[in-house]
């Protein structure tokens, strides 16, 4: 049994915890931080809809409260981080090409399928909407924070479909760059130039806007606030 609390951070893939884990236990040394690694993005998966997105999370928290035999008490709080894919941009910015998958720009989206495309985003800014507005999790405090337009673009800041090797490069050198170094990743994260400023539920009204959820913005410099 762990006299330290739990802080579970739910994330898309291996390479957001390999860029973020060795930061965030750094950060949070003086807690128990455990990494719920998705992967693929929980917001898109087939059977998850903004009815059963809760249920969905509460089953990820129970396996490591299983796995870990922790008590619900352990838990002090879940951050969830996401990436925003353009998720709120306009159905005209939403283009038709001949492209595997989507393409992603500062100011589009390419896809073969621009109907498919516009459903996935109205799916999941459902799902993003109750998730904001979500403050609890079976009584753990839980917030999600957002990287756009996704957690590459933000670290990196560059906005392409990186494969799964390149990614592990990337996020194997981030984290050995701010390794003993968190209050560098803390101004890092905070700069104004990635910084989405305001309150939580204004940088969630601000990603919404226009296209900036395509442009590379996060609000996870509230976490550490």
């Amino acid at each position: 049994m762990s006299e330290k609390k739990v802080i579970v951070f739910i994330v898309e893939g291996p390479s957001d915890e390999a860029a973020l884990g060795t930061i965030m236990k750094e950060y949070f040394s003086g807690n128990e931080v455990q990494f719920l690694v998705v992967h693929g993005d929980i917001t898109l998966k087939d059977y998850v809809s903004a009815e059963q997105i809760l249920i969905r999370l509460n089953e990820l928290v129970e396996s490591i409260k299983q796995k870990y035999r922790y008590r619900l008490e352990d838990f002090i709080k879940i951050i969830h981080i996401a990436d925003m894919d353009g998720v709120y941009i306009s159905k005209e910015d939403v283009k038709q090409a001949d492209v595997e998958g989507i393409q992603y720009y500062l100011d589009h989206i390419d896809t073969k399928d621009t109907e498919a495309a516009i459903k996935r985003n109205q799916a999941k800014g459902k799902i993003l909407f109750k998730l904001r507005k979500t403050g609890r999790l079976n009584g753990i405090p839980y917030r999600i924070y957002f990287n756009s337009c996704n957690l590459e673009h933000v670290l990196y800041g560059v906005l392409k479909d990186f494969s799964d090797e390149e990614k592990e490069i990337l996020s194997d050198d981030f984290a050995e760059k701010y390794e003993g170094q968190v209050e560098h990743f803390v101004s890092f994260i905070s700069n104004p130039a990635i910084a989405v400023s305001g309150t939580y539920q204004k940088t969630w009204d601000y990603i919404q806007k226009s296209r900036n959820s395509l442009n590379r913005h996060s609000n996870m410099h509230l976490l550490f606030e």
